[in-house]
């Protein structure tokens, strides 16, 4: 008899022809909507869950009593409650790589179109509002030759500073928890601490994971530090940034604009300021959200379910679940 799996999100064909091979399945298709009671109700009879959203907490993992594996179509597992897996021995796995350099390339995006102002000025043109004469009131900031830090230096971080050291030209410099060695990648990466990067950077890219240590990492102290002429990029996750603080940080002009793909409160809030704020260009968390690299993640996902489920270890055990099987 071959283990069950429950999966809370579409796949395409090739990965349900993959989970064919070795597990039987059900698919809540979370594009027609998919309740947390309907998860409750199906996981009692699985063996392995694989998921993107769903909250891996102790109220789930003791309905599931036959759980062995959870799978994350992602490379973050802040839904994962990591010390209840540890108790019951239930491997954790994500989906790092496949999707570095679409986020980089969602980073990018919201760095050009946030200091070029894209899309205020393309609501400008549609408004009829185009006179000739305006141009000095239509006026960006440079992205090529401007000083970019990067706070968290993960392989999304490197894929960021790769494009703007060598694609545009900037200066890059990065703080981390350990500085890394890049003295071979070609470029100049530099490492320098939190505040320091904060004070002296153009374009300012918040990429860590989010942990107890980096809730809240970006507050308004930090935002106090920054230039008044810099722009803030956060692709990372919502809680790593004190959003009412980021909020007065733009109103006072403390910095000029913010590019964000995440928010503490996902979807945002009707009557959040941002949404008024012409300086800020807002995505609603599609950093990864191309159908090549969904497509990818799911299928390794995918391929870490069906290893733990053989007793195996995944390609992609998140660190803190390693040594469960």
């Amino acid at each position: 008899m071959k283990p069950f799996v429950l999966i809370t999100k579409h796949v395409c064909e090739e990965v349900e022809k993959y989970l064919q091979e070795h597990v039987d399945y059900k698919i809540l298709d979370h594009r027609i909507g998919v309740t947390r009671e309907q998860v409750l109700h199906e996981v009692k009879e699985a063996d392995g869950l694989i998921t993107s959203f769903m909250a891996i907490d102790r109220e789930l993992l003791e309905t599931a009593n036959r759980l062995k594996a959870v799978s994350n179509v992602s490379v973050g597992y802040n839904n994962f409650d990591l010390a209840a897996m540890q108790e019951r021995r239930i491997i954790g796995t994500n989906t790092p790589g496949v999707l570095t350099e679409t986020v980089a390339d969602t980073i990018f995006g919201l760095m050009l179109s946030v200091a070029r102002r894209i899309p205020e000025l393309d609501q400008y043109i549609r408004q009829g509002r185009w006179v000739k004469g305006d141009e000095e009131t239509l006026f960006g900031t440079d992205v090529h030759g401007a000083t970019l830090g990067i706070i968290g230096m993960g392989n999304i971080g490197e894929a960021v500073a790769r494009r703007a050291a060598l694609g545009f030209g900037m200066k890059v410099q990065y703080y981390n928890r350990k500085e890394r060695d890049y003295s071979k990648v070609g470029y100049e990466l530099r490492y320098t601490m939190m505040d320091e990067l904060l004070r002296t950077s153009d374009f300012v890219v918040l990429m860590t994971p989010l942990t107890a240590a980096t809730h809240h990492l970006m507050g308004r102290e930090q935002f106090r530090l920054m230039k008044p002429t810099a722009f803030f990029i956060n692709a990372s996750r919502g809680a790593t940034v004190d959003e009412p603080a980021m909020i007065e940080a733009l109103q006072a002009g403390w910095i000029s604009g913010a590019g964000l793909d995440v928010f503490e409160l996902e979807p945002i809030d009707a009557a959040n300021p941002l949404l008024s704020m012409n300086n800020v260009v807002m995505l609603p968390h599609i950093g990864s959200a191309t159908k090549q690299t969904r497509d990818a993640m799911a299928m390794l996902a995918a391929r870490n379910m069906v290893a733990a489920l053989k007793g195996q270890e995944p390609p992609n055990v998140v660190t803190e679940l390693k040594g469960l099987l």
